[in-house]
């Protein structure tokens, strides 16, 4: 009798032991079997940074609901409605189109500008910024970059009256194109100026028929500098567009291990890797799943 009930007392324990271990995660982050719901936008760049995001929280022990594609339009409702915990977001989109703030340009200001206002009015939390700036840019074609020493969007601009324009008709109206250009600037009087299809443009540009284009600074396409050459922002006329997690602040409050683990992995984001990663997709046909398990694979040893 006796042996039993020690018996049952060592079953006991054991029981409880087992419960505290699945309370317990790989390095002692996150506990398994919690469960993060991480979104994405519906572009190439914005699936690639989630997908990571996922794979590094799935390294610490949590169960990860992907939930990407999601419509720009939409995703910001998405979070705030509480479909997703967290996605990656650009600091000028926060700024200009959620918050409706004024045009700001200093990187600094503009994240204090968003971690403030997001979290006054929604309990959101923007975790430090990547030094990816996905932003407004323009390109020239290698060949009249070479002709005409075109480096700087100076250049451009007093070249502009040999400059063919490839635009998608929005650049020319919205406060961050043109408006913004000129009144950095000065005019600019193109030799012609024709609106084409965005997806388009680099292989209108490619092919000689046309000279320079709006582009997004971390755009794959960038990566083949022997065919494009993206100019020099040199007057400042622009918002930072830099990567950040934007998670809810419910989330975080109950695993705040998440913070450190996607900071480390913004740490690694900077302009030329996004474009690299933008590339191996969108130039190379990869897969953005397949992409980001080797750009994962490459950092992990620092998690």
């Amino acid at each position: 009798m006796k042996r039993s009930r020690v018996a049952a007392f060592v079953m006991a324990l054991l029981v409880v032991a087992s419960l505290v271990g699945c309370g317990s995660s790989k390095d002692g982050a996150g506990q398994a079997g919690a469960s993060i719901r991480v979104g994405s936008k519906d572009f190439t760049e914005n699936e690639i940074v989630s997908e990571v995001y996922a794979l590094a929280l799935e390294n610490a022990g949590f169960e990860v609901t992907r939930t990407f594609d999601i419509s720009s339009s939409l995703i910001h409702q998405s979070i705030v409605s509480d479909e997703i915990d967290l996605y990656p977001e650009y600091t000028g989109t926060g700024l200009l189109s959620i918050l409706q703030e004024d045009l700001e340009t200093d990187p600094e200001q503009v994240y204090e500008m968003v971690k403030a206002g997001y979290e006054d009015k929604f309990k959101l939390t923007w975790l430090d910024y990547a030094q990816a700036n996905d932003g407004q840019g323009i390109f020239v074609s290698k060949e009249i970059s070479d002709k005409l020493g075109i480096k700087t969007i100076s250049d451009l601009q007093a070249h502009a009256s040999e400059i063919r324009f490839a635009s998608q008709g929005e650049f020319d109206e919205r406060d961050d194109g043109i408006p913004a250009l000129t009144k950095a600037y000065g005019p600019f009087d193109w030799k012609s100026t024709k609106v084409y299809d965005n997806g388009l443009k680099y292989e209108v540009v490619g092919k000689g028929e046309a000279d320079a284009s709006p582009a997004y600074t971390t755009e794959g396409q960038l990566s083949q500098t022997d065919k494009f050459v993206l100019l020099e922002d040199d007057k400042h006329c622009w918002p930072p567009y830099n990567l950040a997690p934007v998670v809810r602040d419910s989330v975080l409050a109950e695993h705040p291990e998440i913070a450190d683990i996607l900071n480390k992995v913004d740490a690694t984001l900077d302009t030329a890797t996004v474009t690299a990663l933008n590339a191996k997709v969108d130039v190379e046909k990869q897969e953005y799943e397949d992409v980001a398990k080797q750009y994962w694979d490459s950092i992990k040893d620092n998690f």
